[in-house]
């Protein structure tokens, strides 16, 4: 029995002892071995299957794959005194893992230091340049829409560059890639994500666009109220001309059936002028006598002519 338990005691450490001696390199990582702290032989970037020296010997692992880093934000001030918040982004790799681990040992503090190269290298040379520089990638000519030319275009005094954007931040990877061999690492590149003004001048700047775009706003409703003016007036010459050819139709045709009328009643009227007379009296004796008009006449009148008749009769 006790055979048995050294031999199970032996196979245990001896399975321990193997599989602390082996280790598996990915294909996406790099390693380097150290002893007692301190590094043992150079990198190794082939994957596979390795042997150490199990316990006295430890494993690090990087990556062999291209990393990225994203700075934030930075108020930097162009040589023009204009304050701008530039944000950069960079790409980057680390090319050797020995010369890595003895000067900055992880990645976190790999971040670190890119923070202080780029970022540094980035002030030093936004702050050399003007701020057109840095917004522009060309002397392009600058295309305005209509309004805007209208209004404002004249007074606007087109300046050129230099180098732009691009070349800019071509100078910012240079200088930050010679840094950056000193820490094992290789950058890739470094691009400008954003560029935008402080807060003070932002505002500014949103209202003097608020500003112009108000200026256009009334320009427009000024040509537009002047457009429905005139539309308005002619339709008002037009409506009155309309109403002014009917009225005088209207008239023509009025006057025209009162003659048909007054020409009908005197032909009727004619044929009997004492049945016209007597019809024309009761019509009289209709509108001026009533309950609450008195009349004083005397009976010779000829007021009461057919009434005389009447009673004679």
């Amino acid at each position: 029995m006790k055979l048995n338990k050294y031999f199970i005691l032996i196979v245990i450490a001896a399975v321990i002892i193997i599989l602390n001696a082996f280790y598996i390199l990915d294909e996406r990582q790099q390693s380097i071995i150290t002893q007692f702290g301190d590094p043992i032989g150079g990198p190794t970037t082939n994957a596979g299957l390795l042997l150490k020296v199990p316990f006295i010997q430890k494993v690090h692992y990087f990556e062999k794959r291209i990393l990225e880093w994203d700075g934030d934000p930075k108020q930097i001030p162009t040589s023009d005194k204009r304050y701008i918040w530039l944000d950069t982004f960079s790409r980057w790799q680390i090319v050797d893992p020995l010369k890595f681990y003895q000067t900055v040992r992880s990645e976190s503090f790999a971040h670190g230091r890119l923070d202080d190269i780029i970022s540094g290298t980035t002030r030093d040379v936004v702050s050399s340049n003007s701020l057109i520089e840095i917004v522009r990638n060309s002397n392009r000519t600058l295309i305005f829409t209509e309004e805007f030319e209208d209004n404002y275009s004249s007074g606007i005094v087109e300046e050129t560059i230099d180098m732009g954007r691009s070349i800019i931040a071509d100078q910012i990877f240079q200088r930050a890639s010679v840094l950056c061999d000193e820490y094992g690492i290789r950058l890739i590149d470094v691009k400008v994500k954003r560029i935008n003004y402080n807060q003070e001048v932002g505002q500014k700047v949103y209202e003097r666009m608020i500003s112009e775009r108000q200026k256009i706003a009334a320009k427009y409703r000024s040509e537009g109220q002047g457009n429905s003016a005139e539309i308005l007036g002619k339709m008002q010459r037009e409506l009155d001309l309309i109403q002014s050819e009917a009225y005088k139709t209207a008239q023509e045709i009025i006057g025209r059936a009162d003659a048909s009328a007054i020409k009908i009643f005197a032909n009727a009227y004619n044929r009997d002028p004492e049945f016209y007379e007597f019809l024309k009296t009761l019509e009289t004796y209709e509108v001026t006598m009533d309950k609450k008009n008195t009349l004083i006449m005397t009976t010779d009148s000829d007021y009461y002519k057919f009434i005389k008749d009447s009673g004679g009769q």
